[in-house]
């Protein structure tokens, strides 16, 4: 147990130390340390290629030196006999020389060239032949008659003719007992080679943790920087890493909170400002509608035109001043945290009786496929989009139209699509749609005043909530304009969490 936290401890102790290094440092260690059960491996089966490569070659040219010996043993035995035969016979003294010639031979292949193995039963063998040829050379120096030394003679030779071949077969012995050898040898060679293959999966796991401690600070930084991105400004910019990853994390950690000072002025600036645009507005509106209901008098054909186009230009106006509230719900990143479970279907039905009076003014029909989907998101900046889309169709619709809204669930995603009967949006102009205060041709007769930013607003909106948005349109019959959102954790009401 002690040893178990001891190791604990001391793995916990290295991983910090670890954590501590800088990129390059990890980088540097991490490929050494991956190189170096490499490096070791290929220089251990170098090693013992090279090692076996010298064993087969020297058991090569042992073996030719033995397979030669035998053969010379036998060429100087034939000599031998041939020679000490005919001296016997002949008595000619220059036989004699020639048989010592090739016992001088003989005796140097036995006593040096064989003895060279040290093989027991070679040198056994040896003593033997040696033995032999001294009673040979007894023989030859001896004064008996010449029968008895010629048979004797011949019994020699045959003895040792015997013993040149238990020579040859102990030879060919140790000739496959090289090979045999040399062929273990191989077979461990190869074993060894195998096994050094289980260190690749001890590299794969030293590759993997110095890859875990250089990506995953990496990782935590680039979330960071996603929802400082999508606005949040809240959290406070903390990574533990190395050195280099403390540093941008500092300097992430500043630019947070000099935007969050930023947003909070904007924010600030947008609500004070419209504030002080509603009061005099407000004033403006009482004095026209003193105007038009004559309550200083009458009004002449050209005091009456006038009077609406200010209204008019009032409402407008007003209209421009509730968008630009709408925009601050975007620069307002603290509503980002409100996220609650949502029912689509009572946001838009909310959504829908809050327009009921512009739907019935062009009587618009609806058509409704909503799913029963719960969406965790947030309820207000929800409705502030559907709102605006639900805005951009009824205005571009055509009386007695029909307004299509459908909502399903595609793998955790709420699918919408809100679809209009429209003239449609040119090929050109779709892409600035989305662009601040663009305004596209407004439909003629409709009452519903755009201050280009419904859109700006949608698409600025669906990206804090990780959403997107599409649109199809054709401006030919059948014409009309179908724009898809997409928003994730979604999931079917009545299933669970």
């Amino acid at each position: 147990m002690q040893l178990k936290y001891k190791l604990k401890n001391l793995y916990l102790k290295l991983l910090a130390r670890l954590k501590n290094l800088s990129i390059k440092q990890l980088t540097l260690l991490g490929f050494t340390l991956v190189s170096l059960p490499l490096i070791a491996a290929l220089i251990y089966s170098a090693m013992q290629v090279s090692l076996l490569s010298s064993q087969g070659a020297n058991a090569i040219f042992d073996v030719a030196k033995l397979i030669k010996t035998n053969r010379e043993l036998s060429s100087a035995i034939s000599n031998m006999e041939r020679y000490a035969s005919q001296y016997l016979v002949l008595g000619d003294e220059d036989l004699l020389q020639r048989y010592l010639q090739q016992e001088h031979i003989f005796l140097v292949l036995l006593n040096h060239k064989l003895k060279e193995y040290g093989d027991q039963q070679l040198n056994q063998l040896t003593v033997q032949a040696t033995t032999i040829t001294q009673k040979i050379a007894e023989i030859l120096h001896s004064q008996s008659s010449l029968a008895t030394p010629l048979a004797l003679l011949q019994n020699r030779f045959r003895a040792l003719v015997e013993i040149s071949q238990k020579m040859t077969v102990r030879s060919n012995d140790l000739i496959s007992l090289q090979a045999h050898n040399i062929k273990k040898s191989a077979n461990n060679v190869s074993s060894m080679l195998l096994k050094s293959l289980f260190i690749i999966p001890l590299i794969i796991v030293i590759a993997g943790i110095f890859i875990f401690l250089i990506t995953t600070p990496l990782k935590q930084l680039t979330t960071r920087i996603q929802q400082l991105e999508a606005g949040n400004f809240d959290k406070k910019v903390q990574v533990k890493g190395s050195q280099d990853i403390a540093e941008i994390a500092q300097a992430l950690e500043m630019m947070r909170c000099r935007l969050q000072a930023l947003e909070l002025q904007k924010s600030s600036f947008i609500r004070h400002i419209s504030h002080e645009l509603k009061t005099p507005l407000a004033a403006i509106r009482v004095g026209i509608e003193l105007l038009d209901d004559s309550s200083v008098g009458e009004l002449s054909a050209e005091q009456q035109e006038v009077c609406n186009i200010i209204r008019h230009n009032v409402n407008r106006l007003q209209q421009l001043i509730e968008d630009l509230l709408d925009f601050n719900i975007v620069l307002d990143s603290t509503s980002l945290q409100d996220s609650e479970n949502i029912v689509v279907a009572t946001v838009v039905d909310k959504v829908l009786e809050e327009r009921q009076l512009d739907i019935k003014h062009k009587q618009l029909n609806i058509s409704l496929a909503i799913e029963n989907i719960v969406l965790i998101s947030n309820r207000k900046q929800l409705e502030v989009i559907l709102d605006n889309l639900l805005s951009n169709a009824i205005k571009f619709s055509p009386e007695q139209a029909t307004i299509e809204i459908s909502a399903k669930l595609a793998q955790d995603k709420l699918e919408l699509c809100i679809s209009d009967q429209g003239k449609g949006i040119d090929v050109e102009a779709q892409h600035k749609i989305f662009d601040a205060f663009y305004q596209g041709e407004a439909p003629k007769n409709t009452q519903i005043k755009s201050s280009g930013l419904g859109l700006t607003i949608v698409k600025e909106l669906l990206m804090r909530l990780n959403g997107e948005i599409t649109l199809k349109s054709q401006v030919t019959p059948p014409s009309g304009t179908q724009f898809y959102i997409t928003l994730p954790k979604a999931k079917r009401q009545g299933d669970a969490t």
